[in-house]
């Protein structure tokens, strides 16, 4: 099969190869998947490029985390009727902190534990499909970890960016209203067809008084946070008494000082969210969730760009340089 692999870790052009590797094996309690198309999360290009100190975990690592493709070959224990099933696939290379897999998404083929291929809705493309697994599932998490959100205010920070503009989607088709900052009049446009009840430019606006104008005073039920590091005074000005901050990272600054009585004179929740260790029931309520959001035409993945395999350290660059209206995908 063709595949992109890595060695060492450094720069994408430096780093990044394409060539043939062994075809994988439907082991005991997997399926065979033939990969339509593989997705690039900020995790991927962070794991390659060693960032914040990160090591090789494997001799030898085909990246990507998502992906999604056609099953064409299952191991023993697995009901053969699910060849040539559509599938979406999450956590198929590994997670922060853990070993994980060595062989992920980017090669024509991967083999992978059954319960990792999930149905992909006719709605979607695989294209779509091969970005479910991180933004979409964190979305889910970061929106519906504390309950029902039926009747609350959210704000999505980031609103624009993959997670953020599933976020939005997701928590409008839970009855939520929505306000998501962005930064600039296209990235409001973006979120504002995704659901938002209205958006704050973050750069040239004051979002705390913009926020707490929006509410009356009161402010919000519910954070879903881009950026803790960035955002964390904001978020601990706006949130209302004993509600809740879901954060997905805080890539500005890892070990982030915590202004810790903003939050603990609110009562407030802190909810670090990790789209790589949902447990089993949440993540089977979210790839429900998602099936019936897709099915009902309330679920749109937005796609930025996307490369040839053959293209993969520029697809990597692409995601590093940011400011994506969208998903990058490599097609195989």
């Amino acid at each position: 099969m063709l595949a992109a692999s890595y060695t060492r870790t450094g720069p994408a052009a430096d780093v990044l190869a394409v060539g043939d590797r062994p075809d994988p094996v439907a082991e005991p309690g997997e399926v065979l998947v033939r990969v339509h198309a593989s997705g690039i999360n900020p995790a991927d290009v962070k794991r390659r490029a060693g960032w914040n100190g990160m090591a090789m975990e494997h001799p030898l690592v085909i990246p990507h985390t998502d992906g999604a493709g056609e099953i064409v070959d299952v191991g023993q224990g697995v009901d053969r009727a699910r060849i040539g099933e559509r599938v979406w696939l999450w956590n198929a290379q590994g997670g922060y902190g853990t070993a994980g897999r060595a062989f992920g998404t980017a090669a024509e083929l991967i083999a992978i534990d059954a319960a990792q291929a999930v149905p992909l809705p006719d709605a979607l493309d695989f294209t779509a499909g091969a970005c479910l697994g991180v933004p979409a599932m964190t979305a889910f998490r970061a929106v519906h970890a504390d309950g029902p959100v039926d009747g609350q205010t959210i704000l999505v920070n980031g609103a624009a960016g993959a997670v953020g503009h599933c976020a939005v989607q997701i928590a409008a088709a839970g009855g939520a209203r929505v306000i998501g900052t962005v930064s600039g009049a296209s990235a409001s446009a973006h979120v504002f067809s995704a659901g938002a009840f209205a958006t704050i430019d973050r750069k040239g606006e004051d979002v705390a008084a913009r926020v707490m104008e929006l509410t009356d005073g009161r402010g919000v039920d519910r954070i879903v946070e881009v950026d803790f590091a960035a955002n964390m005074t904001l978020d601990a000005a706006v949130l209302k008494p004993n509600c809740t901050v879901a954060s997905y990272s805080s890539s500005s600054d890892p070990t982030p000082v915590l202004p810790y009585y903003a939050f603990q004179s609110k009562g407030a929740n802190l909810r670090f969210i990790q789209g790589f260790a949902i447990p089993a029931a949440a993540r089977r309520e979210g790839e429900a969730l998602l099936s019936r959001l897709a099915a009902d035409g309330r679920l749109s993945i937005a796609i930025a760009r996307t490369y040839p395999l053959a293209e993969i350290a520029q697809a990597h660059a692409d995601v590093e340089r940011g400011g994506n209206l969208g998903n990058i995908v490599v097609t195989i």
